[in-house]
């Protein structure tokens, strides 16, 4: 909803203004719309874990808990198997695959500094499961160590960190014997 505006005239009670009951309306309309978007329409809800001035949100050391985070850093996504898979950065923090065929990672939603982990488990099938591409098209994959494995059942741990839009850095690893 927008800012309503009161008007107070050209000049000082020159009755061109809004009458002082229009006037007060507008402003509780303004402060309605502000409790209902900094709280609960009644109370604000910062209590101290947030400040706002000159336009920036500052927010408190340690007021943000692993409850109040988005589900992209908290959340495990289950890939449906097929030749490319999606890996939407803004998804789920863990992704699983039981690949059915040599399989394509293609990074969607890529976001700077962000890190996410796969773990794909392997068939017996001789399938691979190393292959890239961001939003459907190459990118730069740098890959730090490690093989997929597709011995049946074993687990191939796969971290990945964007660094630009079209470049990352991987890793894969087993769990050790």
């Amino acid at each position: 909803m927008a800012k309503t505006v009161i008007n107070v005239g050209t000049n000082a009670n020159d009755g061109t203004g809004d009458p002082l009951r229009t006037a007060f309306q507008s402003t509780n309309t303004n402060f309605n719309e502000l409790y209902s978007f900094l709280g609960n329409g009644s109370t604000l809800a910062f209590s101290g874990d947030a400040t706002i001035s000159s336009g920036a949100v500052t927010i408190s050391n340690d007021a943000i808990d692993y409850e109040k985070i988005d589900d992209e850093f908290s959340t495990l996504d289950v890939i449906t198997p097929a030749a490319q898979v999606d890996i939407n950065f803004d998804a789920a923090q863990i992704f699983t695959l039981t690949p059915s065929a040599n399989t394509t990672f293609n990074i969607t939603n890529p976001k700077v500094g962000i890190t996410k982990t796969m773990i794909v488990t392997g068939t017996g099938n001789s399938y691979t499961a190393d292959t890239w591409k961001v939003g459907g098209a190459s990118g730069t994959f740098n890959k730090i160590s490690g093989d997929y494995v597709d011995t049946n059942s074993t687990k191939n741990f796969y971290q990945i960190t964007c660094v630009s839009a079209t470049e990352f850095w991987y890793s894969i690893s087993q769990i050790a014997s």
